[in-house]
């Protein structure tokens, strides 16, 4: 046996699923397993509560400057390459983050874990989207509603729980392990990739888009708290719209973008992409919001709020097991508007006075919230791209990706300005600016609905597919074997 070099053989679906399944449950878990524990954090480090808000901010700002770029490293470096350099880059960065001896120290480490995510997202989905022919994609509802929907669902509840019992450090330190064996796996178990970018890196573009959605990511998550007319938050906002008006000018007249807009002309893509940015921004307003009008209206603490929200990733668990099976015979718009519109009712529901006093209502209408609006948001996700091509996967996925962030923090920051940026403290806090910032997550789903009439009836023909990853039939595909290489 000696001079024989033995192997692990694994399939490459297998390792492109497990790989990007504990990736990115892990990237999305951190979104928000930090919220409950900031309060800690700060009496920890001596700190006031707004200097450990940085601690999120610079996680949302760092992963938001990320995604520009992402499709383009993909595609010159490979995306197995990209993949793991990121995930290896946010494992380091979240030991950082549970051994930091300071919030300085924890404010940069967060960072790292924010560019890394910004990362690992849309290269991920790539990576499964290329595994996966467009007639195969309805599988994997499973796999795409657990780090998209139910882990940031969980990680308030998760985060409180292990504050409470354990300490904060083990937000972080709970990756480390999952981010080593996905590495250890991604290496032996997924293919390259490298698709060749067109033309040379759109550095005008870089120079525009990045600080664009950095900035207003910051002015978003800052506004509402501190005020949109406090210079930091106003030349923030200000300049990050004018760069973002001149990146868009930009990459609609460049021959090589760094951002492929004109994938937005397609309707179903293009539609796919608004509906993602709408459905994220109502439900992260409403994840945002409810717990604090429990909170108004109960008196309840927030662990128990985060708690009330639970249910939410059940309803999310069911739609993963339904969608695969409902597509294929409603089409994508007749399964998408109707779930938009009982979304919006059950959002709207949860706003009328006496609602949110009642726990089982409560758990009832979020169980609700997982089901219907988790089978919008998985259609929307598995629909929209069968009418892009392998090649321009990895652009696609990055421009979805930028979208749906930047929804999320617009629906957040609309709650928040709402609600006048207060904090509940007692039982007696008025809920009525609550119940307000409610309606509005519930106008926003509403609103996606119209959109969702621009999807089509049936599947639209998917483009020409190679794939590579796939062995002849009656063979495997061990570590190891030549990468597939395009361009």
């Amino acid at each position: 046996m000696s001079g024989l070099l033995i192997r692990p053989r694994i399939r490459p679906r297998v390792a492109v699923v497990l790989v990007y399944t504990a990736a990115m449950c892990m990237n999305g878990l951190d979104s928000t397993i930090v919220n409950p524990a900031l309060y800690t954090i700060a009496g920890d480090f001596g700190r006031p509560l707004s200097a450990a808000n940085t601690v999120e901010t610079a996680f949302l700002v760092a992963l938001a400057v990320g995604l520009p770029v992402a499709g383009w490293l993909g595609d010159r470096f490979g995306t197995k390459r990209v993949f793991l350099s990121a995930l290896t880059a946010f494992t380091i960065a979240s030991a950082v983050c549970g051994l930091a001896p300071d919030l300085n120290t924890l404010v940069v480490a967060r960072a790292v874990q924010g560019l890394a995510g910004g990362l690992l997202t849309p290269v991920g989905m790539t990576l499964l989207f290329r595994a996966f022919p467009p007639h195969e994609r309805m599988k994997l509802a499973k796999v795409l509603i657990v780090p998209t929907a139910l882990m940031p669902a969980l990680g308030p509840p998760l985060g409180g729980l292990l504050t409470e019992h354990l300490s904060w450090h083990w937000l972080f330190f709970v990756n480390v392990p999952i981010g080593a064996a996905a590495v250890l796996l991604g290496f032996f178990g997924l293919r390259e990739h490298v698709e060749g970018p067109e033309g040379k890196f759109d550095t005008v573009g870089f120079w525009l888009a990045t600080p664009a959605l950095g900035l207003l990511t910051y002015a978003l998550g800052f506004g509402p708290s501190q005020g949109w007319t406090r210079p930091a938050v106003a030349v923030s906002a200000a300049l990050g719209s004018v760069l973002l008006v001149a990146a868009v000018l930009h990459q609609v007249r460049a021959k090589t973008p760094l951002l492929k807009l004109r994938l937005l002309a397609d309707r179903v893509y293009g539609s796919a992409s608004a509906l993602a940015g709408v459905t994220a921004a109502g439900l992260m307003g409403v994840l945002f919001v409810f717990p604090l009008l429990y909170q108004a209206s109960l008196g309840a603490s927030a662990l128990d709020a985060g708690l009330s929200v639970f249910p939410e990733a059940v309803g999310l668990m069911l739609a993963s097991q339904v969608v695969d099976r409902l597509l294929p015979k409603l089409g994508p718009r007749l399964l998408t508007v109707p779930a938009l519109l009982v979304a919006a009712a059950v959002f709207a529901t949860l706003a009328i006075p006496g609602v949110a006093e009642n726990a089982w209502s409560v758990r009832g209408l979020m169980f609700l919230i997982g089901l219907v609006l988790g089978t919008a948001v998985l259609t929307v996700q598995i629909s929209g791209f069968e009418s892009i091509g392998p090649a321009d996967m990895g652009q696609a996925m990055g421009l979805f990706q930028i979208v749906r962030t930047l929804g999320g923090a617009l629906g957040i920051a609309a709650c928040a300005a709402v609600i006048g940026g207060g904090h509940v403290t007692e039982a007696a806090a008025d809920p009525g600016p609550y119940r307000t910032a409610v309606w509005v997550t519930a106008a926003l789903v509403a609103a996606g609905a119209v959109i969702a009439l621009r999807l089509p009836r049936v599947a639209p023909q998917p483009p020409p597919f190679d794939d590579e990853d796939a062995p002849p039939p009656g063979e495997g595909l061990a570590a190891g074997e030549a990468p597939a290489v395009k361009g």
